[in-house]
């Protein structure tokens, strides 16, 4: 439950895909690319890009719609958006420790759009000291747990990766799920 990149000082209604188009273009943020084989989970909102994962559309996917002996993933699809689910319920769950523990998060001063950056990057770095030195501490225990509920937040698409790039992560992401779906004695997505 640490983060790994910050990018603050954009307006609250910025889009989400159009943030991380702009750190993935601006290299002087050197925005940290995960090594080959690994991945960014990403929410349905985001385009197919090498390197994020998305999850499949027209499935379940929220953890919600899981739970109970008889809502169990049935289908390779399923399977692989339940387990995209979990790992993005993580970021959320960082996001609820951070603006709990600092409070002027969720009602910002209305300092200068710089000076509120500066103090968002400064609390995520204090966040992830906290997180290293105090493995006892009581927001990662409320928030670490994967029950504790969630509101939803999900962006609207904007795709502006290219066809190769796009098919590419998705055939990456058929492969993951029947992968899983092998484990798990499911049909495997044609």
């Amino acid at each position: 439950m640490k983060f790994t990149f910050a990018y603050a000082g954009w307006e609250g209604s910025a889009n989400d895909c159009r943030v991380l188009s702009a750190a993935l273009e601006t290299p002087r943020l050197q925005f940290p690319r995960p090594p080959p084989g690994k991945y960014y989970v990403v929410d349905s909102g985001y385009a197919s890009l090498p390197g994020f994962l998305t999850p499949f559309k027209g499935e379940r996917y929220h953890l919600n719609e899981y739970r109970g002996r008889t809502r169990r993933p049935r289908t390779a699809k399923e399977l692989f958006n339940h387990k995209h689910s979990s790992l993005r319920n993580v970021i959320e769950r960082s996001f609820g420790v951070l603006k709990n523990r600092f409070s002027i998060l969720r009602h910002m001063p209305p300092f200068s759009i710089r000076k509120q950056a500066y103090i968002v990057i400064a609390w995520c770095a204090l966040h992830n000291y906290i997180r290293n030195q105090d493995k006892m501490d009581r927001n990662f225990a409320l928030y670490g747990d994967p029950d504790y509920p969630l509101g939803s937040t999900e962006d609207e698409v904007v795709d502006d990766a290219s066809r190769d790039e796009a098919a590419e992560i998705n055939m990456i992401r058929k492969n993951i799920a029947n992968m899983m779906a092998r484990d798990h004695n499911m049909q495997e997505i044609p």
